[in-house]
């Protein structure tokens, strides 16, 4: 939620380009209501799913703001640290979906 809230206070900054802004908007929040949906899910198969989710839209996120770098839209700095938020989320996710796949399998042996 908090990379959401700071993406969200990044994106008020931007002027023009509302489409795009609104697309990481969107990518950016989902990460979090995935995660926290995956938190209520029905059984691993279920979590894992809902996780994968939340991954997707983590690199769509890392996209819009590898974008709006290129673009030259917004600052170095304030971008980078956005990006590697999002890069920390991406490696936590990738983690927590190939743990739970391997109970999974462990779980069926």
């Amino acid at each position: 939620m908090e990379f959401a809230v700071l993406v969200m206070k990044f994106c008020e900054k931007i002027k023009g380009h509302y489409s795009l802004v609104n697309q990481l908007e969107r990518s950016a929040t989902s990460i979090g209501a995935n995660i926290h949906e995956a938190n209520y899910a029905h059984g691993k198969p279920d979590f894992i799913a809902k996780l994968q989710i939340a991954l997707k839209e983590c690199y769509e996120t890392e996209y819009w703001l590898e974008l709006f770098e290129k673009a030259e839209l917004v600052s170095d700095a304030e971008l980078l640290d956005l990006y590697n938020r999002c890069g920390t989320i991406r490696r936590i996710l990738i983690a927590s979906i190939n743990t739970a796949k391997e109970n999974v399998k462990k779980k069926e042996n």
